[in-house]
């Protein structure tokens, strides 16, 4: 593997973080205004265009079902004598950890208990506590199942196309859309789909690093006995800094893959040590039914708009984390695309969707089958804490932490390991595919400049520091979900601009299963 030499694109890559830096400014000098202005747009998009999102998100699970299943399932992603570069448990941890990150354990414990006391699908909590009890855990199986991995891995595919197949020495988006924009993708339609992607990346990793550091401060102050401040949250963050730029620096063999590898195992051993000291039945017949309400209601739970009552839950939930999982696919896309060289269309399909999927259903089923036990059996009045703790979910979750045997001196050290690794993962994971978007030109078995995926994990290190100072940070997270909207019609132009290589490359041989094309019979790109 080697190490691209190409410049850096300057005017993609600086215009991006001024903007970010720009907009965290204005938040944090004008924070009434500025969270009144975020929240008002969020709630716009979030109502006006909740069908746009929920269509979306079913349409990206059909259609990847459907690709994986086809004619075209069979092509492989490379040329003919390419293998895949990583064993499949590496690159199935590297994408688990890159597209979930920290927010699985944070939300994993916590979401249920907010579906307990929450009217869904139109149940009266106070009423129905068996069936609320019931919809909380299967709610969480399908928010972080099928529909998010398949909105991530939507625009894998063109990409790994455009790099593996196509050969076009550009780790980008708008690489991705030649096949439709033909020679516009170097010019300035195709330098605004970069920019807004790299802004919408910069924005998630906002996200990550919004929930990461109360997190992570209020797990350090339980385990030192040190107050909540703001050099303490400084001091986690400089510490995960360190962790995440150090793994890019060294490489995707050599730093994310082994770094995604012993995150796993530790996340293991985390799961395990609940499922045996939990309720175990519990946790199983909790499981098992949640799935089965979650498959049976499927089309339902995708497409529920609650357009009578409007009682917020589709925007709040549901809509709320397509949304997210929109904002973050470009980075996904570029970065599943990279590590899925010599694999087929089908495996990276179905890869995606079961790891993926797999991997989120077990935490949900595990811990948050704990949180609803923990709630339901009256061991732990975790609503209450929650509501008297105003509304803080990291004081909540470490007090479900310290409920258990062995939690304040077992459980919540190793946890705050796994959270600080987590959040390593996704964010050297960004700094790589940043890195990458901002090179000028990168073959699919090259890696950026050492120094400038470096740069970015300070970069990225150094605007959390800023925005957590000035109080943005929520802001600027919320303002990436917004680029969510207008992501949609390039995801999809994307999907057009692949089925048209497809069949110009492939459309007289797929009857005979040709896993690959001779690269002479590769039609070049525009």
């Amino acid at each position: 593997m080697s190490e691209s030499s190409s410049k850096i694109d300057h005017g993609l890559m600086w215009p991006s973080v001024i903007v970010t830096g720009i907009i965290g400014l204005l938040l944090s000098l004008f924070p009434e205004a500025g969270k009144k202005a975020v929240d008002n747009l969020f709630a716009f998009i979030t109502h006006d265009f909740k069908w746009l999102f929920l269509l979306f998100g079913l349409f990206c699970v059909l259609f990847l079902i459907w690709l994986g299943m086809s004619k075209w399932g069979d092509i492989k992603l490379g040329d003919p004598e390419d293998e895949p570069e990583f064993s499949t448990y590496a690159w199935a941890a590297m994408i688990f950890c890159a597209g979930i990150g920290i927010a699985i354990v944070y939300w994993a414990f916590i979401e249920p208990v907010y579906y307990l006391n929450t009217s869904i699908l139109h149940v009266d909590p106070a009423a129905q506590k068996g069936m609320i009890g019931e919809l909380a855990g299967m709610y969480g199986q399908f928010h972080w199942g099928i529909t998010p991995w398949a909105i991530y891995a939507l625009p894998t595919f063109p990409i790994a196309y455009a790099i593996h197949v196509k050969k076009i020495p550009a780790l980008r988006l708008s690489a991705a859309c030649r096949g439709i924009i033909g020679k516009k993708a170097d010019g300035a339609f195709g330098r605004l789909i970069d920019i807004v992607v790299i802004f919408a990346m910069i924005g998630g990793v906002g996200t990550s690093l919004g929930l990461a550091v109360p997190l992570g401060t209020a797990l350090v102050g339980e385990i030192t006995g040190l107050p909540e401040s703001f050099t303490l949250q400084v001091c986690v963050l400089v510490v995960w800094t360190a962790l995440f730029t150090i793994t890019v620096w060294a490489g995707l063999k050599k730093g994310i893959a082994k770094l995604a590898s012993i995150n796993t195992y530790i996340a293991y051993f985390l799961l395990i040590y609940v499922f045996i000291i939990g309720p175990t039945t519990f946790i199983l017949n909790n499981w098992c039914n949640s799935l089965g309400l979650m498959f049976s209601d499927f089309f339902k739970l995708s497409l529920w708009t609650d357009p009578v009552t409007n009682g917020g839950f589709p925007e709040g939930w549901t809509v709320f984390y397509w949304a997210w999982w929109v904002a973050y696919a470009p980075m996904m896309g570029l970065f599943v695309a990279r590590i899925s060289r010599g694999r087929t269309i089908r495996q990276v399909v179905f890869g995606e969707l079961v790891y993926g999927s797999l991997g989120c259903w077990i935490f949900f089923a595990i811990w948050g089958g704990y949180a609803i036990n923990l709630q339901t059996s009256g061991t732990l009045d975790v609503y209450t804490v929650l509501k008297e703790s105003g509304w803080s979910n990291n004081v909540t979750i470490v007090a479900i932490l310290r409920a258990m045997p062995g939690g304040k001196y077992i459980f919540i050290p190793v946890f705050t390991i796994l959270c600080s690794i987590f959040l390593a993962t996704t964010l050297n994971s960004a700094a790589y595919t940043l890195s990458s978007q901002v090179t000028t030109e990168l073959s699919g078995n090259q890696e950026p400049p050492r120094w400038n995926r470096t740069l970015w994990g300070l970069i990225l290190g150094l605007l959390a520091l800023g925005l957590l100072s000035t109080g943005a940070l929520k802001a600027v997270q919320l303002s990436s979900i917004i680029v969510a909207l207008p992501m949609i019609p390039v995801l999809i132009l994307m999907v057009f601009s692949l089925m048209k290589w497809l069949k110009e490359d492939y459309g007289e041989l797929v009857a005979a299963k040709v896993k690959v094309l001779p690269p002479e019979k590769i039609k070049p790109v525009i």
